[in-house]
């Protein structure tokens, strides 16, 4: 992947990250918190492969080179599908505020601006939903990279899995936002339902690899 891809989010032309700040600072709507999630994952996924190129082709962890080539090609596959969710998360916003927009003088115009902004909202909520549900493989990945990965960088394992548990709850800030204006009860359950296990789960995981990391950085 690209290295400067996710310099472009929000933006038209390859930029650098002080732009990028600069256009995240502004009174601009977007880029927003949805994408800072997803790009705090991607950089949990980037570590993780960090690890895994630090790690892989190395004579002293020959034992455990067929699964960090897997942990590094999942960790990069996941890099890639979170910047997209960064990306994701600036349209699935821009339709919302579109279908607020909408014109709501007659009986049609107004059930036309619902159900459009229910769609919309609707998608506005599963975007962080996956973004959270990806955040959780690569926790899963860090606590591979720690505990099997070349030692002179587990702390790095252990950032990715910090990195990625901020950036699940984040994405998790996300879906309470959007579902609290949606009308679809079913919907609701069933995505809240969703992320709390993502948000139960991860913890206890992320919480074991740091203090698998601290533990054996002498902390």
């Amino acid at each position: 992947m690209p290295r400067d891809r996710v310099l472009d989010i929000g933006m038209t032309n390859e930029q650098t990250i002080e732009n990028f700040l600069d256009k995240l600072a502004s009174k601009a709507s977007t880029p927003g918190g949805g994408s800072v999630a997803a790009l705090m994952g991607a950089m949990g996924a980037s570590l993780v492969s960090m690890v895994g190129n630090l790690t892989a082709g190395k004579e002293k962890y020959a034992a455990v080179e067929p699964e960090m080539v897997s942990m590094l090609e999942r960790a990069e596959s996941l890099r890639e599908e979170l910047t997209k969710a960064a990306q994701e998360d600036i349209r699935v916003f821009d339709a919302v505020m579109a279908a607020y927009g909408l014109p709501k003088h007659s009986d049609e115009d107004k059930a036309n601006r619902s159900a459009t902004l229910q769609r919309a909202l609707k998608n506005a909520t599963d975007a962080p939903l996956e973004c959270a549900r990806l955040c959780g493989e690569v926790i899963a990945l860090s606590r591979v990279a720690a505990t099997k990965g070349n030692s002179n960088v587990v702390s790095d394992a252990g950032v990715a899995a910090l990195a990625a548990y901020a950036a699940l709850r984040s994405a998790a800030l996300n879906v309470y936002i959007n579902v609290r204006s949606i009308k679809d009860t079913e919907f609701v359950n069933d995505r809240m339902a969703s992320l709390a296990a993502l948000l139960e789960d991860n913890l206890a995981a992320t919480e074991e690899v740091y203090e698998k990391v601290k533990t054996e950085l002498g902390g």
